[in-house]
């Protein structure tokens, strides 16, 4: 048995309000060379046509996949995710956004590169506007690393012995984002998931990182592995920022470990 056969991906999807996106992240998840253990859609609020959108994928998909839903009471990521990551039934966890398209490899990837005492930074590639439009009308997931409108085409690059080589542990902050991301779950529950005093866009996946590597659970970036595209959409609001950066500098500042609005209000309910 090879060192990691033993972990079972969760793959958490976060979305709100952009079926028409989800749906082609959920196909992209179905085709994976490695399926993940369960696929748990982490909604923020959406309105009914996501619910229909899942019940009619449900039938496609041959392992659970899960709708978790919150009332809409604003931009509350932090607090979706935990919702979605209480309901895993796997020991490590993916996550990623509901506009995001997965390479046919993205969980056998995360799967191989998962190591006790770190979490997984993958990388992205952006989708143009019209290559965005383009698969929404079509919904091809297959992207060519030869196409037209590929930002950062060099990620498009899938080099596994390479990638390998680059994971080296390190406590940096630049460029975390939860779109692409893998933890185990035990972790996770460790430092109490994502912090629910962040509302708004921004900084709630850096200040889970914080606490992580606070935690000595260290940061490993993966390159040329773990492939992901990303749709365009407009930007979000950053009027919530300047609060939110607060939080994440008292993180760093006071070496935060624990956040007290957590995940534990969630677990074995």
């Amino acid at each position: 048995m090879k060192r990691n056969d033993t972990i079972n991906c969760s793959l958490v999807i976060t979305t709100y309000n952009r079926p028409e996106a989800l749906e082609l992240s959920i196909r992209s998840a179905l085709s994976q060379s490695v399926p993940p253990f369960e696929i748990i859609i982490a909604d923020d609020g959406s309105t009914c046509e996501t619910a229909f959108l899942i019940d009619n994928l449900s039938p496609l998909s041959h392992v659970p996949l899960i709708h978790v839903w919150q009332e809409d009471l604003g931009f509350r990521a932090a607090a979706s995710r935990n919702r979605a990551i209480a309901e895993t039934k796997g020991n490590y966890i993916v996550i990623i956004d509901g506009d995001m398209l997965l390479d046919t490899d993205f969980i056998r990837d995360h799967r191989s590169m998962a190591l006790e005492g770190s979490f997984i930074q993958g990388s992205r590639v952006l989708l143009s506007r019209e290559n965005s439009d383009m698969r929404l009308e079509t919904k091809v997931t297959d992207v060519s690393p030869f196409e037209k409108g590929l930002g950062n085409r060099k990620n498009t690059l899938r080099l596994p012995w390479l990638s390998g080589r680059l994971a080296i542990k390190n406590r940096s902050l630049s460029g975390i984002r939860s779109c692409n991301m893998s933890f185990f779950r035990k972790d996770c529950i460790l430092i109490n998931g994502f912090n629910e005093d962040f509302v708004g866009w921004g900084r709630e996946d850096s200040e889970f990182a914080v606490r992580m590597m606070n935690k000595g659970i260290l940061r490993r970036n993966v390159k040329f592995s773990a492939i992901a595209y990303h749709l365009w959409h407009p930007e979000n609001s950053r009027k919530q920022l300047a609060e939110n950066d607060r939080l994440l500098e008292r993180a760093i500042d006071e070496h935060v470990t624990f956040c007290r609005n957590g995940i534990d209000k969630y677990l074995n309910q």
